[in-house]
């Protein structure tokens, strides 16, 4: 038993480049997709309605796609071989999405596209916490690359698209889906924590029983839907104001670069208890409304750019904190579950009902007036979170008591 435990651990040594790399290459094709596929979409002749619905798509099949791969990588205690098959399907349905020009068809396909996308970083969430829990190493040294591909690539694909062209697109987007394949292939497994018996779709049940989980997934939603319509349509606002593919590469870059000091802060000082990390969410609610409050006051791209900055505190704090706290309330038999469902609440009902009301508010209202009611929406969920602190404090005193 002794020398399988310290195989394991060599593996993980030998491993820890390799999950580092596949997460700067599985971050980089999500950032360039996310940066430029709306151009794309454009550029053949959709109009932002008709994006903002294409991508409320990915969202709503996420309801369907993370409980399924979730519930299988639990089940069979192999993420790797979950990835691999999430990343193959991923690579396969876009080159076919590129290849045709029908919106039906380009509908369709899309369908099929976000069933092996949306569970891509949850599953890699998983399997990086299972290969970390028993050594010295933090979930933060591991996301930051993903962090750096993402504003690596997303820096770099501006100019080579502005080269290329956008309809061009397929091939940068295949190139790093075949890089991040045979990177997965390279993965270390998880040590089985629980025989695969012992784990079945009833663990749903102990996940949504938990009150502060299920307030966690709740509140998200609130603050995960202004986040979501920022995405789909931060690139076509600059684009609209008159900034080049160069610039909306430098804006994917300046959001995300900065998450690398984050990360490395919150592996260091941040405490694993409700309360701290409850505290945390308020904050950074707190943070996203300022964010969307100046992005409705933007008048040139350069004041959206400088804006995207704050991404770093937003975005990375509530997927650090949330990460975290779905680690420490989930029990670990279900923790890719867990992750599923938490990621269901910032990618799923949250990007759903982002796609269909943000395109029609930035269509019909404007970007301003969209932005304007995110900010509500964000001190709506400062509110929820503090509610949520207040009850975490009662529970912990009646505990003492």
């Amino acid at each position: 038993m002794a020398t399988k435990m310290s195989e394991a651990s060599s593996v993980n040594v030998r491993s820890f480049g390799v999950i580092k790399g596949f997460n700067f290459f599985i971050y980089g094709a999500i950032a360039i997709y996310s940066s430029f596929f709306p151009l794309y979409l454009k550029a053949i002749g959709m109009s932002n309605f008709m994006i903002g619905l294409l991508l409320a798509g990915g969202p709503f099949i996420s309801l369907l796609s993370n409980p399924f791969w979730g519930y299988w990588s639990d089940r069979l205690q192999n993420g790797r071989r979950i990835l691999i098959l999430l990343l193959v399907g991923n690579g396969l349905v876009m080159q076919a999405v590129f290849a045709v020009h029908s919106t039906y068809f380009i509908y369709g396909l899309m369908l099929i596209y976000f069933f092996f996308q949306s569970p891509l970083f949850s599953q890699s969430n998983s399997l990086i916490l299972d290969v970390v829990e028993r050594t010295g190493h933090k979930f933060g040294a591991f996301r930051l690359w993903g962090a750096l591909g993402w504003a690596i690539m997303a820096v770099v694909t501006g100019p080579i698209l502005e080269w290329l062209g956008i309809r061009e697109f397929w091939i940068v987007y295949g190139l790093m889906i075949v890089i991040s394949i045979v990177l997965g292939c390279m993965l270390p497994r998880q040590v089985p924590t629980v025989s695969a018996k012992k784990i079945s779709a009833g663990g749903y049940g102990k996940i949504l029983g938990n009150k502060l989980f299920l307030s966690l997934i709740i509140i998200g939603i609130l603050i995960s839907i202004p986040n979501s319509m920022n995405n789909i349509f931060v690139s076509i606002y600059i684009s609209d104001m008159g900034g080049s593919n160069a610039l909306i590469g430098w804006s994917a870059f300046l959001s995300s670069i900065f998450e690398i000091p984050v990360y490395l802060l919150l592996d260091r000082y941040l405490r694993r208890n409700n309360k701290t990390m409850i505290a945390c969410l308020i904050v950074v609610s707190l943070l996203y409304a300022l964010r969307w409050l100046l992005m409705s006051m933007a008048v040139t791209p350069y004041q959206i750019i400088f804006t995207q900055t704050l991404h770093c505190l937003t975005f990375a704090g509530y997927y650090y904190v949330g990460t975290q706290l779905t680690a420490y309330l989930i029990p670990q038999q279900f923790r890719a579950s867990g992750q599923a469902v938490y990621a269901l609440s910032w990618g799923g009902l949250a990007g759903i009902i982002a796609g269909i009301i943000g395109g029609w508010m930035f269509q019909d209202l404007g970007a301003p007036t969209m932005y304007r009611i995110c900010t509500l929406m964000a001190l709506l969920g400062a509110a929820g979170f503090a509610t949520m602190y207040m009850y975490a404090f009662k529970s912990t005193t009646h505990h003492h008591t």
